[in-house]
């Protein structure tokens, strides 16, 4: 959800190496509400900050970049005021936490086979979930990484897909979890 990032290599619907980090979209939102008060001495709620990521928000640089103006309070003044905010200054806001996901993600990869790593780097890694529809979050990853990325069909609703498929071929691969329980 909006408070987990969930990093998981699979290989034969196996997982392989796996990795939950306390970062992900309401960080992203926490991490903009603390940018502006730094950087425009504005407060805003971590409401108005989503409606700003999902606006103008970006992971990589954006062929045309956006603006939106954003409402809060003057820290200084306590009166109410605008302030108009850039795609580009939304990444700088968001460059910390998407930071530490990538490292996360290492640290994962690290963990792997040497020969799941190669197939890694053909194969690369699939996006899911709302995080996945931050603007350029594929390639910002694919350039930090080293390997493909790309944004599932329908991101939100994925992981429920995929368990729902799971859930149908269920009674075909218990076979080969019980067979691998009686082998150990």
């Amino acid at each position: 959800g909006g408070g987990t990032t969930e990093i998981a290599v699979m290989s034969l619907a196996d997982v392989v190496a796996s990795q939950s980090i306390r970062i992900a979209g309401d960080a992203l939102d926490e991490s903009i509400v603390r940018w502006l008060r730094r950087r425009y001495s504005l407060r805003i709620g971590e409401l108005s900050a989503e409606q700003l990521k999902i606006a103008i928000g970006s992971a990589a640089v954006l062929d045309h970049e956006l603006t939106q103006e954003v409402s809060g309070l003057d820290t200084a003044s306590g009166i109410p005021r605008r302030a108009l905010v850039t795609s580009e200054e939304v990444r700088e806001a968001l460059s910390e936490p998407l930071q530490e996901i990538v490292d996360a993600v290492r640290r994962t990869i690290e963990r792997c086979p040497p020969e799941l790593i190669a197939d890694l780097a053909d194969t690369g890694m699939v996006l899911t979930g709302g995080g996945a529809l931050l603007r350029g979050i594929d390639r910002f990853l694919s350039r930090q990484l080293g390997i493909p990325v790309r944004v599932a069909d329908s991101p939100r609703t994925a992981v429920v897909r995929g368990a729902m498929i799971c859930l149908d071929h269920l009674e075909r691969w218990r076979g080969g979890l019980d067979d691998g329980l009686r082998a150990a």
